[in-house]
């Protein structure tokens, strides 16, 4: 495995262009301008090196020369370590056992219903109900800080910035009590690292 890694002399991201947690880490990799190079693939395109690379068989994969990453998690804090500017982390251990909390529960209370949103069935009716519910119930954190939970953008607002990006396309229509949420989406969509990463997939979401 690490032969086949140490063939590519730059950093490589293997992705699917519409999953929305491999367009997080692409933001990562805006936000700190790193020089990656990025392969859209599908299970039916996907390169015979990441059989050997992932061995879970997925597509999200990160190599920096002899390492490979395959968790979108770890491939985050990773580049925020590798590359430490602009922080994306908090730096006391309290804050950052924080920042970890809120992206677990980005992961498990909104994108754990992700795959079931796209479909049309009574499933997919309760996961997009399940994902308006939980996104009014923090609406009024939006009304206290700049960020997520925070005054800082943080690698937890890369985590959910490119699900927002997605509500429509998910047929998520949040009430006038999410205004908030609203307000801080159009704020994240206006970074240029958020607009420089979009795939063209993504940008017909909002272009259709």
């Amino acid at each position: 495995m690490t032969a086949v890694a140490n063939r590519r002399s730059i950093m490589t991201l293997f992705a699917d262009a519409s999953d929305p947690i491999g367009h997080a880490v692409r933001i990562v990799l805006a936000e700190k301008d790193i020089n990656v190079e990025i392969n859209f693939v599908t299970h039916e395109t996907r390169p015979e090196d990441l059989n050997d690379l992932n061995p879970y068989h997925g597509l999200l994969t990160l190599i920096d020369r002899d390492l490979v990453i395959y968790d979108p998690q770890i491939m985050m804090e990773y580049l925020d370590e590798r590359y430490p500017h602009p922080p994306l982390m908090p730096v006391d251990p309290v804050s950052r056992a924080n920042n970890r909390q809120i992206r677990y529960r980005i992961m498990r209370d909104l994108y754990g219903s992700v795959e079931l949103l796209t479909e049309d069935n009574e499933a997919s009716g309760a996961a997009r109900r399940a994902v308006r519910d939980n996104l009014l119930a923090v609406a009024p954190v939006f009304t206290r800080h700049q960020f997520f939970l925070s005054d800082e953008y943080s690698l937890a607002d890369c985590c959910l910035a490119p699900l927002l990006w997605r509500l429509n396309h998910y047929g998520i229509k949040l009430a006038a009590q999410a205004r908030p949420v609203l307000k801080y989406a159009e704020a994240m969509f206006g970074r240029e690292a958020f607009k420089s990463c979009l795939s063209s997939f993504e940008r017909g979401l909002h272009n259709a």
